[in-house]
């Protein structure tokens, strides 16, 4: 395949080809608004909403800029994976009233990863006076946005998709640095219709990545 140059991003030889591949979108995805919203400094204490391919990134990246994460789900069954596998510092269930009001107002930002329709008013009280919450994941229906929360401490939500060519390459010279990848299951072609199945499922931690070169030759 030949390609122009400005679209081609380097991978560093340091990172393994099947944990880089999702990182030229998920990875992309959660770097940029952590760096353009300037919740890349050490020591400041960021949110990230939901645990799956996206979230499980933005985890890995906040860390690595020496963030404080705390990690912000449903699902009390995530805890463990969330702090010994993938190093966040807490662990909150949006779900759990005392534990949501115990840490409002903690939050320089959040990094929303959620593509279900979910309530908002509960992650705009996480956050400090002038904090941000940036949504990455996109739901199908119009979410509620009470305003007199935004109002009273000067709060931002804004959203964010994935990046151009510069940052691409910048996120994945980070990622090399920091041996960042995605987590990943490693699949042949002739396994998508079941890796599909298993998507509308939630049954992937946390990406599928197709071995083309690996079903090129078993089938040649």
């Amino acid at each position: 395949m030949v390609a122009n140059e400005h679209f081609v991003v380097r991978v560093p030889d340091n990172l393994p080809l099947h944990g880089a591949a999702p990182l030229l979108c998920a990875g992309v995805t959660t770097y940029s608004p952590l760096r353009y919203f300037g919740l890349d400094k050490p020591g400041m204490h960021v949110g990230v909403v939901g645990v799956g391919g996206l979230g499980h990134v933005a985890v890995k990246f906040a860390k690595a800029m020496g963030v404080k994460v705390t990690v912000i789900s449903t699902s009390p069954n995530k805890k463990s994976e969330a702090i010994e596998n993938l190093g966040a510092d807490s662990f909150l269930v949006s779900r759990d009233d005392g534990q949501m009001k115990a840490a409002m107002g903690t939050m320089d930002g959040i990094i929303d990863t959620v593509s279900a329709v979910h309530p908002l008013l509960p992650l705009i009280g996480l956050l400090k006076n002038n904090g941000k919450l940036v949504l990455v994941g996109a739901p199908e229906k119009p979410l509620e946005l009470p305003v007199f929360p935004l109002l009273m401490g000067r709060k931002i939500v804004a959203g964010s998709v994935v990046g151009g060519m510069k940052e691409t390459q910048e996120m994945i010279d980070f990622a090399g640095k920091h041996n960042i990848t995605a987590n990943v299951e490693v699949i042949p072609v002739d396994y998508v219709n079941t890796a599909m199945e298993r998507l509308i499922k939630t049954d992937v931690r946390y990406r599928f990545v197709i071995d083309i070169a690996n079903t090129l030759k078993s089938s040649s």
